[in-house]
């Protein structure tokens, strides 16, 4: 499911919020943590005086160190972890290696050295996860929360929205072991989208009663995929609650009850039932990135293609 997890790190205090998440989810699944720092070079192409090259090889020791220091606290904690320093473009050399060694997760910090900004995430941050070939993890730099390695619960209250599709369950597998693991309540939630209708005119009674009923059939089929869904045999030892909720705004529902419910992650396919996959995110998982306050794990459903990212695949 999840062996091997890839932790970039920029060396800043923003970007080591990830630590006690990748130590929460590697022990949850006995996962492999695989710690990376990129060293990027800036200046002129050609011969580089040897003041420089100098310089170059002693940050590149200082970075080292600073990994070993970080894989020891893993160590010592039981998992097992590696530690790479390597030369290129932050967000391309972290694609290719997470591609060459097949992670099954990125975990990332939201914002790095560069500090944070009034986006979701950092646009560094945001090329990794539109060109990663895997599941990612987005840690919200901007939570209170050290980054030193800790045990304390990090996901008490988890929230996983559903469709009533396959596509959408997706993340069950993943997210019920890390409940499990946890002792974390599970928050299940499925919008009812209400009906666009014409806005040019006047709706007609005709209008309203067809928009009553499909409304009312489509809560009736939700409710009864909900009370399913709760009965199956994998969520068995899990708390459990669900929510069904009626709306003309899907995404602005989900991001109230993350706050009505203090939810810790969201976890979700990274498409549902209608998600086309000529793009790495469906509508909602793009929203949670972009505009979410809560920590994020968003399970890509389609499946890696060796040596191609998402922005080279080709258009179906």
């Amino acid at each position: 499911m999840l062996q091997s997890i890839l932790v970039p790190l920029d060396g800043s205090q923003l970007a080591e919020c990830v630590l006690p998440h990748a130590m929460a989810v590697a022990r949850s699944f006995d996962a492999q943590i695989k710690l990376l720092c990129i060293l990027e070079k800036h200046g002129v192409n050609g011969p580089a005086p040897l003041f420089d090259l100098v310089n170059w090889q002693i940050k590149k020791r200082k970075t080292s160190l600073y990994l070993e220091k970080i894989k020891k606290g893993f160590q010592e904690s039981g998992l097992q972890a590696h530690a790479t320093v390597a030369e290129g473009l932050v967000a391309e050399e972290i694609t290719k290696i997470a591609q060459s060694q097949r992670v099954n997760l990125i975990i990332l910090s939201s914002h790095g050295r560069n500090g944070l900004t009034s986006w979701g995430i950092s646009s560094t941050s945001q090329k990794i996860i539109l060109s990663a070939p895997t599941s990612v993890f987005i840690v919200r730099a901007n939570q209170p929360q050290a980054g030193r390695l800790s045990e304390a619960p990090l996901y008490q209250r988890i929230l996983v929205p559903l469709d009533g599709s396959q596509r959408a369950e997706n993340v069950l597998p993943v997210i019920t072991q890390l409940a499990r693991f946890h002792q974390s309540q599970v928050h299940f939630v499925q919008v009812v989208q209400t009906p666009e209708l014409a806005r040019k005119m006047p709706l007609t009674e005709d209008d309203i009663d067809l928009s009553s009923r499909l409304v009312a059939r489509n809560q009736q089929e939700a409710r009864h995929y909900l009370e399913q869904f709760k009965s199956h045999s994998y969520l068995e030892g899990l708390s459990v609650r669900t929510h069904l909720i009626t709306s003309n705004n899907t995404a602005a529902e989900l991001h109230q009850l993350v706050n009505l419910q203090q939810i810790n992650l969201v976890a979700l396919s990274a498409h549902g039932y209608s998600g086309n996959q000529q793009w790495p995110y469906g509508s909602i998982a793009s929203n949670f990135m972009m505009y979410g306050k809560s920590h994020l794990m968003i399970i890509q459903d389609l499946p890696a293609q060796i040596g191609t990212t998402f922005s080279e695949r080709p258009e179906r």
